[in-house]
């Protein structure tokens, strides 16, 4: 699908600019973010399911607490 979007020029050239670094066209760009944005949605119910299931399993963590100190020890 082809879609034309209106950018500020300069935006635009900073965008190209930017994806050049990355070894990207802008629109390789592009595409990897709008299928970043499309996933994230599906993501965001996959926690939910996840959770979901976590809380139905009735696991749970015997007493367990944070610890800061532990979890900073190296």
């Amino acid at each position: 699908m082809n879609i034309t979007l209106s950018v500020d020029e300069q935006v635009a050239q900073r965008a190209r600019e930017a994806a050049q670094k990355m070894g990207k066209s802008l629109n390789q760009a592009v595409r990897d973010y709008l299928e970043q944005l499309a996933g994230g949605a599906r993501r965001g119910q996959q926690w939910v399911q996840f959770e979901e299931r976590c809380l139905q399993s009735g696991a749970t963590l015997a007493g367990w607490q944070f610890n800061r100190d532990e979890a900073n020890q190296r």
